[in-house]
């Protein structure tokens, strides 16, 4: 057995240096050789680590896809058990003669007992924290033995259950009657990713592993244990930076430290350090300083800081950390009605365009680079500035926050808590305050991470969702009272005093909604959640009147493609009742409230393949209407982000991109709903109205161009008016009746014209435009749409699409038999206009036209005539 072996010239971090120390430390990662077996059975299996028992049991044949079908609910025996993992490895002379040795742990999901050559080295209780373990003198040079026993998380929350004599609020949300222990909401004892216990978007599969790598690391003297880049103040004209440099010292030493930009020495300390762990702070500036910006703002620029450690003449250790410098504030001012939530970033207020993100996939460790890139610039290809982090999933995988750095996706970061209260025992609250403050420290020196939340909907549900009165009801005050000083505790104490240690330049909310600490949301201070559409089933219209300071969540569902549904179906479950298709929703009034909104604004879909591509014009019709909301209360509200981003498997969710990575129509409709200017129509009785936000933050002088015209290509009226857009605002530009557009019969017109707006610049470009139906879509009579279609291969499989139609093709939907991603998609067509999409694929295709085939639907073709 064997394992990777690195010699390095550093205990780097994030991104070496090219000089090596001549006394180089070392480091194996440990990721081959691994085996695993159920406790108590006597088969050993090949593993993965990084991985999961699911995925290894998968691999080697035990289960089948616990994402096809119903094969979830067979699967939920394997939370009950415990696991082994085991591996062998040597350890070379070099790396075994170093003074310090230690085993790094970087996550154990989530009881192991570990041990190394028999003994017990190490008992982890907490998928969030990294364990770091002196092996030096269990070490030998041959056949090492290591060996996790992973607990049971159902027993282990069992037994913490049972031995309560009340019961905390847990949200369904939990779903332990799938899981087979009846309505024992175990999730909230153990600090475990919140999803992997069921959510309403999400399957319940607890599974337990090795989920990131383990090391084993050598050094001499001295390392480098934790280098933190502290901006203190930033001009234009100077940047005041210390380096905080955590050193552990095993050798009384004489050391010289040096911070290192762009090969330039700017700052220098020699000193003499003494066993222990010592921290240094070395202060240093940069003039004329580059700042880091979120998307659309400007460049999200990074200097490379390098800090060195020399002793006797050799570089010992250095690490370097990409800083961006930025400043941000959350400003909350007082006004008429209400106090302000905006986010100023260089001093500039800054809306915030964006969603909520949830883990890849239940099992964290197979999501690849490539999925992280394709989520991440997908948000930024939508003109996104802000993901959040949402807290029922995990602390994400350091290449989340490299690749938002690197987009200008700032990261409202919660702690992993949601939708449950908590335990307040001692030993769960240490384990938290140690959770919170590696995270933090973890976390710190992106730039992208813009504030730390300290849950999700906890205040909510205990202030609004009865909690705290059925606690009183069936346990009287004093429960109901330990039940809130845990929430207490944690929210408002143990977690804003780790962020004011370790990163106190950063905003902390305590919950994600809230007014403030306490004080449960309303629309007009803090942040909101708004779920009455769906939930509440008012109508997407209720998104232009139910207007927060900052909207953190908000959505609509919507199933996945054919494609995708294909991959987790047989045709026989193609209805949307069927045992297969209900499996895959997770919402409790899911397939029905998706069907209630279908009926109220469109024809009954043909077949279910229609349904489906209905269902995603309707969500995306519908988070439009809500981000236009939004935006036309700019500069009231200043946030959107809406639910969500991504899924965790293929599944019926308010998701805009599937499990695949497939567009659906709301992440194409979202692009163009938060590009940079944006312009709403609206229509109230027989009068128009447009408005028109920008984000830049210069005026824009500008012509509004508005068109009717009938769906089969007649301009019935043109107005142009000339308009100066405001700066970073939003404002009605121009009111006029609609008959100034020729509509002077709407009784015997509306229900065959549409209103185009455009906005051009003063050189004729085009800055935004969008369209307006005086109808609901299953009122407007559609004509029949004869599309001509013709394809250019630009190369070898990337072709250009060029698409007209003599009428009105509506919400046209481009698909091919191959898999890959369309530049545009869903979008109207106009009588005798040209649309010219892009193709890309990565599947091996020769470069002809025949190579690829493409069909084109329009809503016309998705009911009977």
């Amino acid at each position: 057995m064997k394992s990777t072996y690195l010699l390095v010239g550093l205990t780097a971090l994030l991104f070496a240096a090219c000089t090596a120390p001549q006394t180089p430390s070392e480091e194996m990662i440990l990721t081959d050789g691994w085996q695993f077996r159920q406790a108590g059975e006597s088969q050993w299996l090949d593993a993965t680590v990084p991985g999961t028992v699911h995925t290894d049991l998968l691999a080697q044949g035990k289960i089948e896809d616990p994402y096809y079908r119903l094969n979830e609910h067979d699967q939920q025996w394997i939370d009950k058990e415990d696991w082994e993992y085991q591996t062998e490895f040597d350890v070379p002379g070099s790396l075994l003669d170093k003074g310090q040795v230690v085993l790094d742990f970087a996550g154990l999901d989530t009881y192991a007992d570990v041990y190394l050559n028999g003994s017990l080295i190490l008992q982890a209780d907490n998928m969030f924290r990294a364990w770091q373990v002196p092996v030096k003198d269990l070490l030998k040079s041959q056949g090492n033995q290591l060996r996790v026993l992973l607990r049971s998380p159902i027993q282990e929350g069992l037994a913490a259950y049972d031995s309560l004599d009340y019961i905390i609020p847990v949200s369904d949300n939990d779903n332990s009657t799938l899981g087979g222990v009846g309505e024992k909401r175990v999730s909230i004892f153990t600090r475990k990713a919140g999803y992997h216990f069921g959510w309403d978007w999400g399957p319940r599969l607890v599974s337990s592993g090795i989920w990131r790598p383990i090391t084993l690391r050598g050094w001499e003297a001295l390392a480098l244990t934790d280098v933190f880049v502290k901006q203190n103040s930033l001009t234009d004209a100077k940047a005041e930076l210390s380096a905080q440099v955590t050193i552990d010292v095993k050798e009384a030493s004489e050391v010289t430290v040096e911070v290192v930009v762009a090969d330039e020495v700017k700052a220098k300390q020699i000193t003499s350090l003494e066993p222990g762990e010592q921290l240094l702070t070395l202060p240093f500036a940069l003039e004329n300083p580059q700042r880091w910006w979120p998307n659309g703002q400007g460049d999200p620029y990074r200097y490379p800081v390098t800090v060195r450690v020399s002793r006797n003449g050799q570089v010992w250790d250095e690490e370097t950390k990409q800083v961006g410098l930025r400043t941000l504030e959350i400003i909350r001012e007082p006004d008429s009605v209400g106090m302000s939530f905006t986010v100023a970033v260089n001093g500039q207020p800054v809306f915030m365009k964006g969603a909520n993100y949830i883990p890849l996939d239940v099992f964290v460790p197979r999501v690849s680079d490539g999925q992280y890139e394709h989520a991440l610039r997908s948000a930024r290809d939508a003109n996104m500035n802000m993901v959040r982090v949402w807290g029922g999933g995990i602390y994400e995988n350091e290449i989340f926050y490299e690749l938002c750095d690197q987009y200008g996706l700032l990261v409202w970061q919660d702690f992993m808590f949601a939708c449950a209260m908590f335990p307040g025992d001692e030993a769960f609250l240490a384990n938290v305050k140690a959770e919170a403050e590696y995270n933090v420290k973890r976390l710190r020196q992106h730039p992208s991470i813009a504030l730390w939340c300290g849950n999700n909907e906890v205040l909510s549900a205990w202030k609004r969702w009865g909690w705290e009165g059925q606690m009183e009801e069936t346990y009287g005050a004093e429960v109901k009272d330990k039940v809130w000083k845990a929430y207490d505790d944690i929210f408002h104490n143990i977690l804003p005093e780790a962020v004011a240690a370790h990163d106190p330049d950063r905003f902390y909310w305590a919950s994600s909604p809230q007014v403030d600490e306490g004080v449960p949301e309303e629309m007009h201070s803090g942040d909101a959640h708004y779920w009455m559409v769906w939930w509440g089933k008012q109508p997407f219209e209720s998104y232009q009147e139910a207007i927060p300071r900052f909207m953190s969540e908000f959505g609509f569902q919507s199933f996945p493609d054919i494609t995708t549904v294909k991959r987790y179906t047989e045709e026989e479950d193609w209805s949307i009742y069927s045992e297969v298709m209900q499996s895959h929703q997770r919402s409790s009034i899911g397939n029905v409230t998706i069907a209630e909104y279908m009926e109220r604004d469109y024809r009954d879909p043909k077949n279910f393949e229609m349904f489906l591509y209905v269902n995603h014009v309707l969500q995306a019709e519908g988070i439009k209407m809500g981000i236009e909301g939004h935006r036309k209360a700019m500069p009231y509200c200043m946030g959107s982000l809406y639910w969500q981003l991504n899924d965790v498997w293929p599944v019926a969710s308010w998701s805009g991109m599937d499990y695949f990575g497939r567009w659906k129509a709301l992440h194409y409709f979202v692009r163009d709903a938060f590009q940079e200017v944006a312009v709403m129509p609206d229509v109230a009785g027989d009068q128009l109205a447009v408005t028109v936000v920008s984000d830049r933050w210069e005026e824009i002088p500008a012509k509004i161009r508005l068109r009717a015209l009938d769906f089969a290509g007649q301009v019935l009226g043109t107005v142009d008016v000339d308009y100066t857009i405001p700066a970073n605002t939003s404002a009605v530009a121009t009111e006029l009746p609609l008959s100034d557009l020729g509509l002077v019969d709407l009784p015997n017109q509306q229900a065959q014209v549409v209103i185009a707006v455009e906005v051009l610049d003063a050189k004729g470009a085009l800055l935004a435009d969008n369209l307006k139906y005086l109808v609901k879509p299953k009122d407007l009579d559609l004509p029949e749409v004869s599309a001509e279609l013709s394809v250019t291969m630009e190369e070898p499989g990337k072709a250009t699409l060029t698409l007209t139609a003599s009428t009105l093709a509506k919400h046209v939907y481009l698909q091919t038999s191959v898999p890959g991603h369309f530049s545009d998609n869903y979008f109207d067509l106009l009588p005798g206009e040209t649309a010219t999409v892009s193709f890309q694929t990565t599947a091996p295709v020769a470069d002809t036209e025949s190579s690829l085939s493409f069909s084109v639907v329009s809503l016309v073709d998705s009911y009977e005539k």
